[in-house]
């Protein structure tokens, strides 16, 4: 493994087509559901959940968002050895803000003080989330960028582990909602992201240079 972060961001690319006969090991599913899990978010809001389908039922299904409206992202949910639908709370509830103390407690986060430290991190998270729903009305919005902050994360860890990815947001996110129930369970979905292997004979992108802006162009140095 390459220790040069950089390295990983230079060298991945979204696969435009994946090889069927390839699949994930276990012990890297492992790794990709830590990533999803370990993600940063404002205030450790993480107002997210995910569907994880890796089975030719289960890509299928995802395909109901893409079949009708999308169909050229489909054959790449089907050929991909494993499938994620990201989706984003549709509210910040207590109860969630409740799971996420009780959690940071469990996790030793409190173990000083339990009582202050716990009542300052709930009063700290609630204040964020209460401006960006009475003052900003960007709540929704808010809990949106937590999720693709996720992404960003999640695109570069994969890269890490060799494995190739493709983030969609070329879906129907209706049809997702409805078929995984999601919006009963409080989320709806945002996009899909591919993972396998690339099929290097039929991935145009895999062949092409990777292009991006000078830092002339991006950045400002004071």
């Amino acid at each position: 493994m390459n220790n040069d972060i950089t390295y990983y961001a230079k060298k991945r690319q979204s696969a435009k087509a994946y090889d069927s006969s390839k699949k994930i090991s276990a012990e890297n599913i492992e790794k990709i559901k830590a990533l999803l899990r370990y993600s940063p978010s404002s205030v450790n809001a993480q107002p997210w959940h995910f569907v994880i389908a890796s089975t030719e039922e289960g890509k299928n299904r995802v395909t109901k968002g893409t079949d009708d409206f999308y169909p050229f992202n489909s054959k790449s949910i089907r050929d991909a050895s494993h499938v994620i639908v990201f989706a984003s709370k549709l509210e910040a509830t207590e109860e969630h803000l409740q799971s996420i103390l009780t959690q940071e407690e469990k996790d030793g986060r409190f173990d000083a003080d339990p009582e202050a430290f716990k009542a300052r991190m709930y009063d700290g998270r609630k204040m964020f989330i209460n401006l960006h729903k009475e003052e900003f009305k960007d709540v929704q919005h808010w809990m949106d960028k937590q999720v693709y902050l996720n992404l960003g994360q999640f695109l570069l860890g994969v890269s890490t582990l060799g494995i190739d990815a493709t983030p969609m947001e070329g879906v129907d996110r209706n049809a997702l909602d409805k078929e995984f129930g999601l919006r009963e369970k409080g989320f709806s979905s945002l996009f899909v992201v591919t993972l396998g292997y690339s099929d290097a004979e039929n991935d145009f992108n895999a062949l092409l240079p990777k292009s991006r802006l000078p830092y002339s162009a991006i950045l400002t140095e004071v």
